[in-house]
């Protein structure tokens, strides 16, 4: 039987898996990972094949899920992948 606990842990790992749901956010999330200063959304949007607003849409989705940080002001915000979040999800999906 599952508990409380085991539910909204499965929750979690859903929720974290749902965000790198799609080819562009996991592109992302790898782009970001070996970019240490974080990027744009301009500059990440060199890096895929698609609009800069499909870019942020997928962005938002990220960050939502907790995948990256960000500061600065629009236009010029900096993002960058927050390690902590991606070790929690290697551990969940570890644990597997």
């Amino acid at each position: 039987m599952m508990t409380t606990g085991g539910i909204d842990a499965g929750l979690r790992l859903a929720g974290l898996c749902k965000a790198l749901g799609h080819p562009a956010r996991v592109t992302i999330v790898h782009y970001l990972a070996a970019q240490r200063a974080g990027a744009t959304c301009g500059e990440i949007v060199t890096r895929l094949p698609l609009a800069q607003s499909t870019v942020s849409q997928h962005l938002a989705v990220l960050r939502t899920a907790g995948f990256l940080v960000s500061e600065g002001i629009p236009p010029r915000v900096i993002y960058r992948l927050d390690r902590r979040a991606l070790e929690v999800f290697k551990r969940a999906v570890s644990a597997l």
